[in-house]
C-alpha cells in the first residue's frame, strides 16, 4: 500500500511537470501548480494516505476477530475519510459532497473486504505476490476485485471532473482534474500488468 501510494505521488508530479500543457499562460500557471502538488505531496498526501492504511489494516483485523459488522465501517470511516486526499481537497458544503463521501465509504468498505482475505492467509509465504495469489485464488477472482476497486476511483474521478467547482483549491482546477484523469488511467494500465505479473509467476 505504501509502495502504491509513493508511485502515484511520483506518477503525479511527472505528469504535471511533462505531459500538461497549460496553454498561453503555460510558463505562469504551470510553476504555481507544481508548487501546490509539491507541498501537497510533501504535507498532505504521505501523512493522510498512510492513516488511511493504519486505519484499514486496523479495521481489518478487527473484524478477522469479530466478523462483519457494520459497527466496525461506522466506528472507523470518519477517520478513514479524514486521510482521504479527494475528500480533503473538496469543499464539505458542495452539493455534490454527499456522493463523494458515499463513494470513499464504498471504497472503504471494499477495500476492507480485501484486507481480510488477506489477513485470513496462514501460509508461510515468500513475498506479496505469493500473498495475493494466496489469497485470491485465481486471476480472474484478483481481476474482479481490482476492477471493482477502480470502479469507485472512477466513480469520484467523474463526480469532480463533472462540477470542478467542487475543488476547494484556487488556481487550476482544470490542470489538476487532467492530471488526475491521466495518472489514473496509466495507474489502471500498471495495476492490470502486475496482476499478469503476479498470476503468470504461478
Amino acid at each position: 500500500m505504501i509502495e502504491q501510494m509513493e508511485n502515484s505521488i511520483t506518477l503525479g508530479r511527472k505528469i504535471i511537470d511533462t505531459e500538461l500543457d497549460t496553454g498561453f499562460l503555460n510558463f505562469i500557471i504551470k510553476p504555481v501548480i507544481k508548487t501546490f502538488y509539491d507541498w501537497w505531496a510533501q504535507n498532505e498526501a504521505r501523512v493522510g494516505t498512510l492513516e488511511q492504511i493504519k486505519v484499514t489494516l486496523d479495521s481489518g483485523k478487527v473484524l478477522l476477530l469479530n466478523g462483519e459488522s457494520d459497527q466496525i465501517v461506522d466506528d472507523n470511516f470518519q477517520k478513514y475519510l479524514a486521510g482521504d486526499q479527494t475528500s480533503r481537497q473538496c469543499s464539505h458544503s458542495h452539493k455534490n459532497y454527499e456522493r463523494l463521501k458515499q463513494v470513499v465509504k464504498e471504497t472503504f468498505i471494499n477495500y476492507l473486504k480485501q484486507v481480510v482475505k488477506l489477513l485470513e492467509v496462514n501460509d508461510d509465504l515468500d513475498d506479496y505476490g505469493d500473498l495475493c495469489r494466496a489469497a485470491f485464488k485465481t486471476k480472474e477472482l484478483a481481476e474482479e476485485n481490482l476492477m471493482k476497486q477502480l470502479s469507485f476511483t472512477e466513480k469520484a474521478i467523474k463526480i469532480i471532473e463533472k462540477d470542478p467547482s467542487i475543488l476547494k483549491i484556487p488556481i487550476g482546477k482544470k490542470i489538476l482534474i487532467k492530471a488526475l484523469r491521466k495518472g489514473f488511467e496509466q495507474t489502471k494500465i500498471e495495476f492490470k500488468n502486475a496482476l499478469e505479473d503476479t498470476y503468470n509467476q504461478k
